[in-house]
């Protein structure tokens, strides 16, 4: 078997890009994240990967070659991923060109250029493109090409649904190559409809939409948790169809992932208490449109789902993002149904109360997008995918799952500070 390729990942958060490039064949060897709680989570699925909880600008090109080393890699790192905080660049909100959380992206450059992998992926919102902010761009660019690499060009907008999510969301990729190896481009979209013709028919290389149905249709039919989160077992679930992808033994996209050792239940079916109000108001909303009072956008069942976000710290408010209302139930999509549009499947868990599990989720790439890119890359190398081994990988302990933000503090051995504490209302 073909040992696989060791890709690094940037701003790791809970481990979507991770995913996606170990979906593609790379063993992630390396993993940086800031946020402690979404650490744990990253350690939890990726128990191989040697995971710094510290601000990549405190982490040194040294630090990670050590990593690497402790875990028994090589230092030849094939790939380089990551999408720098991006709340300076995006469309939402007020648009800070002199952010400071805009110079992580010249971190990621510096690590780029200190350690010298022969390929990276820089992932970001569209706002980046536009604007003021298209100079930044075309300097950075300018920048990665000083230092020996060649961008794919023109650069592109990749919109995740045209890439078998059943969630419209929208990222800016670099794909970037050393200049001693063969170019990697982007892929291309593979869903989509076929406006050739007046019957929107799908031509024979592009397959229809993956819908919200498609997704999360066997989870409507259990009782969402509100209060606790017992598990459901595998057995109550199809997995069949587009829903193989999402299986506890990895399949479909995911194929080529580790199995991990995770046991017959799914967890995460977890969802907010409503008021009666509130169920009342949910009822009335037509699929596919904004329920007026609370703002939220209800799901279409054979649609696409809206953009799911992440929400803020207190320091920016402490808001919860607003989550999608489920298309025939009368309440907001679960954690697991969020994971499912985000398309993780159920052996990927996330922190067990709803406040960090959407947070991780809405601030992940999509792992069915960062696949199709990593498998650009991984072609690129000139590997076959189907010569790649794959392992078993023992089980983490589940309560860390649970950790409040002191607790997962202390476990990474930081101060307990570093993140601003969520604002409780009255």
């Amino acid at each position: 078997m073909t040992k696989r390729p060791i890709a690094i990942d940037l701003f790791a958060g809970s481990g979507g890009m991770s995913l996606g490039l170990e979906a593609a064949g790379f063993d992630v060897a390396v993993a940086v994240e800031f946020d402690a709680v979404h650490s744990l989570v990253h350690h939890y699925n990726f128990p191989y990967c040697k995971t710094i909880c510290k601000d990549v600008s405190q982490v040194s090109s040294l630090e990670i070659l050590q990593a690497l080393v402790e875990n028994g890699d090589r230092k030849d790192i094939d790939l380089i991923a990551g999408g720098p905080p991006c709340q300076g660049f995006s469309h939402i909100g007020k648009r800070q060109l002199n952010d400071p959380r805009n110079s992580l992206v010249f971190e990621y450059h510096r690590i780029i250029s200190e350690l010298r992998p022969k390929y990276f992926i820089f992932e970001n919102v569209p706002g980046i493109t536009t604007g003021k902010h298209r100079q930044f761009l075309t300097e950075l660019i300018a920048e990665f090409e000083t230092i020996g690499y060649r961008i794919d060009q023109p650069i592109k907008i990749l919109d995740a649904s045209e890439f078998g999510a059943p969630q419209k969301r929208k990222r800016l990729i670099l794909i970037g190559s050393r200049n001693d190896v063969n170019l990697a481009k982007y892929p291309l979209p593979r869903y989509g409809q076929n406006l050739s013709n007046s019957e929107n028919l799908y031509s024979e290389n592009i397959y229809p939409f993956r819908t919200v149905y498609d997704a999360i249709a066997d989870l409507s039919k259990i009782k969402a948790y509100t209060d606790y989160d017992p598990g459901i077992n595998q057995h109550k679930l199809n997995y069949q169809g587009d829903r193989l992808q999402y299986a506890l033994k990895p399949s479909g996209i995911f194929a080529k992932c580790h199995t991990r050792t995770v046991g017959d239940l799914v967890f995460g079916h977890l969802g907010s208490l409503h008021t009666q109000q509130s169920i009342d108001r949910f009822s009335d909303t037509e699929p596919g449109k904004i329920e007026p009072k609370s703002r939220f956008f209800k799901l279409s069942k054979f649609g696409l789902c809206n953009t799911l976000r992440a929400g803020t710290n207190s320091d920016k408010g402490a808001f919860t993002a607003p989550r999608p209302i489920h298309y025939s139930e009368p309440r907001c999509i679960t954690i697991r149904e969020a994971a499912r549009l985000h398309t993780f499947p159920d052996w990927f868990r996330f922190h067990r109360t709803i406040w960090h599990g959407f947070r991780e989720i809405g601030n992940a790439v999509i792992p069915a997008l960062s696949k199709e890119i990593g498998d650009s890359i991984i072609h690129a190398l000139g590997i076959n995918p189907e010569e790649l081994a794959t392992n078993i990988i023992d089980r983490v302990e589940d309560e860390i799952l649970s950790y409040k933000m002191s607790q997962a503090s202390a476990y990474w051995g930081i101060a307990d500070d570093v993140i601003p504490k969520r604002k409780r209302l009255a």
